[in-house]
């Protein structure tokens, strides 16, 4: 299994932005269809956005589409959510994956409230 650290998570006020980052030392993140997913306190996982290896389509859930943008750095071997508009329901952990695998790593908590 793909060995995977997230970062970037945080506290944030609604209507603010993070930035989520991916790294997947000795592995390379453009050989993967890669995806995010977040899971809220007391509730199972969501999938939120993937892209996929190659040409890197994106797609995104309905609750995050037009506020979310997934996107790599082949150069720097990560991956990236850029999360805009940010909402309280947005609150959970987000985890990066290797599309169809469950997460492995620790997750980054982001926290949205005023």
């Amino acid at each position: 299994q793909v060995q995977l650290v997230e970062s970037g998570g945080g506290f944030v006020q609604p209507g603010g932005s993070l930035r989520l980052s991916c790294a997947a030392p000795g592995s390379t993140v453009s050989s993967y269809s890669m995806t995010w997913v977040r899971q809220a306190p007391g509730k199972g996982l969501e999938w939120v956005s993937r892209i996929s290896s190659g040409i890197s389509i994106t797609t995104y859930a309905s609750s995050v589409k037009g506020r979310f943008t997934i996107s790599r750095d082949n150069a720097k071997n990560t991956l990236y959510l850029q999360m805009n508009s940010l909402k309280p329901e947005d609150t959970a952990v987000y985890y990066c994956t290797k599309t169809g695998q469950s997460p492995s790593g620790q997750g980054t908590q982001v926290t949205v409230s005023s």
